[in-house]
């Protein structure tokens, strides 16, 4: 005898896995989507892991990013900045301006940081250009990939300002910079040509150091840098730990939904695998003493039935490799918009991980009852092969024969007792997919309600600007006053509420400003919201006490509490603009904003506060986008303006999410669903001749289509009860960790989403994977001739 491939054995292999081509094909099919799972499961997990810190080592991405006064310094002077002890490269200078363009329906855009570059190549800061090309020529615009959208595409135009005679630009391509170095990108001398008084030209340079691991270092080289400049010529600067600090706490929440998930689908893959391949040597046990009894010997037995499973399940480990990169390339995509990171892919050990792992959980879950196969003696491994151990299961034929069922379905209830350890492997499956399934529809409900709470200023239709600070480019801190940067004063709140509601169409509205303030105990400023008029409509979803309702009363996020060591009903005291006061603390919202430091007020506690922002809700059937530009032409010679709002990117970053969510729940299900498949296949292989018998008594397809489907119907049943209750479980432990890595507790209406008829439902999705698993072989078992199933044995 050979060892492989060739002589008897090769043909006993040969012919095992031709023979019985459905199971062989179930096997394949199997293993192709239990591998498919893992390497989408294992991919995620990795791009969880860090997802800035791997785009922006790809990325070259910009530890410092540097505004120079052009007018102070010189190109070569800049270029020699390259030099300094601890920079290790640079790019740039390039133009750079602030615009705040309007778009194709006539609505002002925030304010832009526009940078002048030729190419998107750069030895730091290298763009990915996620779409179109480069912007070549003049009239031409790159924009951060941020703005993709319907509003936002390529082809898309937009003016440079609301100023009669403004220029007009075409968008030709979306690109991502992980450094946020700028809004907009097109050519230097469009660049150059935007620049105004109020809006001056500066020249922007990027730096990467050699030590850039915390604030320290970044400010040390920052200070070289303008100590290598004349005297004023640093106008600002960005530090990438800022970036990174704000794209890891959007990370963090993520990371536990995407591990929960990973382990489900990796240990689903185990079950699966295990039972599929341990099935299928299992049910040849007569055909391998047979082999035995021709000669064979165990050792060759052994080999001859791993390898008969290894084959068709190397066929669907290779074919799930390719199919789990194709599911992942959508959903790493995906991640790498909620991230904000760049070109994700999947990790090169875990398609190499993956095939290894479920090569040796086929093969030893074919090596142990092949084994056992190969201990046995010739005519018991023939016995063993012909049926379940004799007596096994006749007590639970006997409990549902008592059953006032038709006999069809009281044998099929009995018969997973004859064989538990497969049927253990099915409850498994059915379990772990009524898990996916409950978690999932809880997840997608728990973001639905996160999507709705965060941002509730954005939930008004008109947001009105009343002068002062509007919506803002990117950050760039001035390292001192800069010369003739006057900011227009903000206009008469009087005269805008007057406006407001004069405006035909405004149902109600609300004011509210942001400031500075300090908190006694608290090191540095904090954020304090304060609100005027009835401000329910823009209240964040409250985790305990209640919304501000009165005077001296202050609302709080998580974060704040856990900082400060207070709790509700304490006092804080609070100084804005030389003006203390003390105020109770009467709630704790959900609001992740400043790390969870800002506070919200009352703005009557603080009477030299005035309203820079008004929320304005329109009346039913006023367009707001309509609304918001008739209003903007009364304010604006008041020194204010409006703009309708849009979705928040939290809405896009929900879908995102939820999206993730659906296609691993479909993938899991289906492997469970396939799991049962299997099982059932070889159970009705193993019966065919006493269904053969039942046939020939009378028992119509119909009636063996309801015996097959009976035979699951309990572990559907009990895989429901299983899986729902720790479906519901671990949205309870995933939904607070997801929460607290982004520095916050979670609102009632995030947490508990779940109602009855939803948890009813899934509890029947215990038996739809089972029935579902079930159907095809009910329908080859109906089908069967009753003379054909007599002479199968």
């Amino acid at each position: 005898m050979t060892r492989f491939g060739g002589g008897a054995l090769g043909r006993v292999i040969r012919s095992g896995v031709g023979r019985r081509r459905v199971q062989t094909v179930v096997i394949a099919v199997a293993t192709m989507m239990a591998v498919a799972s893992a390497v989408v499961a294992g991919s995620l997990i990795v791009a969880a892991n860090a997802p800035f810190d791997h785009a922006f080592a790809k990325q070259q991405g910009a530890h410092l990013t540097a505004q120079f006064d052009p007018a102070k310094v010189t190109a070569a002077q800049l270029e020699a900045t390259r030099e300094q002890t601890g920079v290790t490269a640079t790019a740039g200078p390039y133009p750079s301006t602030t615009i705040q363009p309007e778009d194709s329906a006539g609505l002002r855009m925030p304010k832009l940081t526009l940078v002048g570059r030729s190419d998107p190549k750069a030895d730091v800061d290298d763009l990915d250009l996620r779409s179109g090309r480069w912007a070549t020529k003049t009239g031409e615009i790159v924009l951060s990939e941020s703005f993709a959208g319907p509003a936002f595409k390529l082809g898309s135009t937009l003016k440079t300002s609301d100023a009669e005679g403004s220029s007009t630009l075409t968008v030709v391509g979306l690109a991502l910079s992980v450094s946020k170095t700028a809004d907009a990108w097109a050519t230097p001398a469009q660049t150059r040509a935007l620049a105004s008084a109020d809006n001056p030209l500066t020249s922007q340079m990027l730096y990467r150091f050699d030590s850039a691991g915390t604030d320290k270092q970044i400010t040390d080289g920052r200070k070289k840098l303008a100590a290598a400049v004349p005297s004023g010529a640093l106008l600002g600067s960005q530090s990438y730990l800022e970036t990174k600090r704000a794209a890891d706490q959007g990370a963090a929440p993520t990371i536990p939904f995407l591990i929960a998930f990973g382990v489900l689908g990796i240990v689903m893959s185990v079950i699966i695998v295990g039972s599929v391949t341990s099935g299928a040597v299992g049910s040849s046990l007569r055909r391998i003493g047979i082999l035995k009894a021709i000669g064979f010997t165990p050792r060759e037995v052994v080999r001859a039935y791993v390898a008969q499973a290894l084959i068709p399940a190397a066929a669907g480990i290779a074919l799930g490799v390719v199919l789990g990169n194709l599911l992942a390339v959508p959903l790493l995509d995906d991640t790498e918009q909620a991230y904000g990171t760049a070109s994700l892919t999947v990790a090169w050990w875990v398609d190499v991980v993956v095939p290894l792992a479920a090569l040796v959980v086929v093969g030893v879950a074919a090596l142990v009852p092949a084994l056992r196969a190969g201990r046995l003696r010739t005519v018991e491994a023939i016995a063993v092969g012909r049926a379940p151990r004799t007596g096994r299961g006749q007590w639970a034929h006997r409990v549902a024969g008592r059953l006032p069922l038709p006999r069809a379905v009281t044998y099929g209830l009995a018969s997973p007792f004859a064989h538990p350890v497969r049927t253990v492997a099915m409850l498994l499956a059915v379990a772990f997919g009524t898990v996916a399934a409950t978690f999932a529809v809880g997840l997608t409900s728990s973001l639905t309600a996160v999507g709705e709470a965060q941002d509730p200023e954005d939930r008004a239709a008109v947001t009105l600007f009343a002068g002062g600070p509007g919506p803002q480019p990117i950050e760039v801190k001035p390292e001192a006053p800069a010369e003739g940067n006057s900011e227009a004063p903000p206009a008469d709140p009087a005269r805008i509420r007057a406006a407001v509601e004069a405006q035909e169409g405004t149902a109600s509205y609300y004011a509210t400003t942001q400031e500075d303030a300090t908190v006694a105990g608290v090191t540095g400023s904090v954020s304090l919201s304060l609100y005027e008029g009835d401000s329910r409509p823009g209240s964040y979803e409250m985790i305990t006490g209640h919304w501000i309702d009165g005077a001296g009363q202050v609302v709080v996020a998580s974060g704040f509490l856990e900082r400060t060591g207070t709790q509700l009903g304490d006092s804080v005291r609070v100084t804005l603009q030389g003006d203390t006061r003390t105020l109770r603390i009467v709630g704790e919202a959900f609001d992740t904003e400043d790390d969870g430091m800002q506070l919200h007020a009352g703005m009557a506690d603080f009477p030299a506060a005035e309203p820079r922002t008004f929320l304005v809700e329109v009346k039913s059937g006023v367009s707001p986008a309509d609304y918001a530009e008739k209003l903007a032409e009364v304010v604006r010679p008041l020194g204010g303006d409006a703009m309708a709002n849009s979705p928040s990117q939290q809405d896009n970053f929900v879908l995102i999410l939820q999206s993730m969510a659906a296609l691993l729940t479909l993938m899991l299900v289906s492997v469970a669903g396939l799991g049962v498949l299997n099982s059932v296949v070889i159970d009705t292989r193993e019966r065919v001749h006493d269904l053969g018998v039942c046939k020939a008594l009378g028992m119509s397809p119909r009636q063996t289509v309801g015996l097959v489907l009976a035979s699951v119907a309990g572990i559907g049943v009990l895989g429901g009860l299983i899986g729902v209750p720790a479906g519901f479980a671990l949205h309870g432990i995933v939904l607070p960790v997801m929460g607290h890595a982004a520095g916050t507790d979670l609102p009632p209406s995030v947490l508990d989403v779940y109602v009855p008829w939803q948890l009813v439902l899934l509890g029947l999705a215990g038996i739809a994977i089972a029935m579902l698993g079930a159907l095809l072989p009910a329908g080859w078992a109906a089908k069967a001739r009753t003379a054909v199933a007599l002479r199968t044995e």
